[in-house]
């Protein structure tokens, strides 16, 4: 039925959202700019730049190169501190010997480095980044690359994202979708299966 499993990285293998979040609350606080966590919520699932642009729409004038030192700063210490993978990863990763990759709007260093902090990099054959594409999520081509890569059509790919954007991407290249909610709730308009974590995703995707 598959021919490869495709995986969103931030908020899907690993448990990094709400770390983003919290240490984001707090770099922009330290700052001057009380940003509630709803507008945090809201970027999600966007790349660096999309989230940038919108961050200066809604705080016209901040010194965001200051707020982003003082967040990558204390985010990097929470990582260095741990990082756990989401429920299910290292048991459905062990389940299926299907070629597996990750599909990120992270960038390529920060990417590789919490695969490895997580210490499943092995089991990945590709790593799809933001600086691997022209158009990020919620475009299509981040999924449509990662099923190039093996040569997979992108019909015979699963993909398990959390994001909304995400969600779209996987489901504009035309992939089979299970999306798993994070820190933002979702209605999955974007997916073909809507789970409450990876495992029962699988088993409803007929992987499991």
């Amino acid at each position: 039925m598959y021919d490869a499993i495709l995986f969103d990285l931030d908020g899907t293998l690993v448990d990094t959202e709400s770390v983003a979040i919290e240490t984001g609350l707090a770099a922009f606080a330290q700052h001057g700019h009380e940003v509630s966590r709803a507008f945090l919520e809201s970027l999600v699932g966007t790349d660096d730049l999309t989230a940038e642009g919108l961050i200066r729409a809604a705080l016209p004038g901040i010194d965001l190169a200051a707020v982003s030192v003082t967040h990558a700063a204390a985010y990097d210490r929470r990582m260095d501190a741990g990082l756990a993978v989401k429920p299910g990863v290292v048991e459905l990763l062990a389940a299926t010997p299907l070629t597996a990759a990750v599909v990120t709007s992270s960038g390529r260093v920060s990417a590789h480095r919490k695969l490895a902090l997580a210490g499943i990099s092995a089991r990945f054959d590709h790593v799809v980044t933001r600086e691997d594409v022209a158009a990020p999520k919620p475009a299509p081509e981040p999924y449509l690359l990662a099923a190039r890569l093996p040569g997979v059509p992108p019909g015979r790919c699963l993909v398990f994202e959390d994001s909304e954007p995400g969600a779209e991407a996987a489901h504009r290249a035309g992939c089979v979708v299970v999306q798993v909610p994070d820190v933002v709730p979702s209605q999955g308009r974007f997916a073909h299966h809507l789970a409450s974590d990876l495992l029962l995703g699988a088993r409803m995707a007929g992987l499991l």
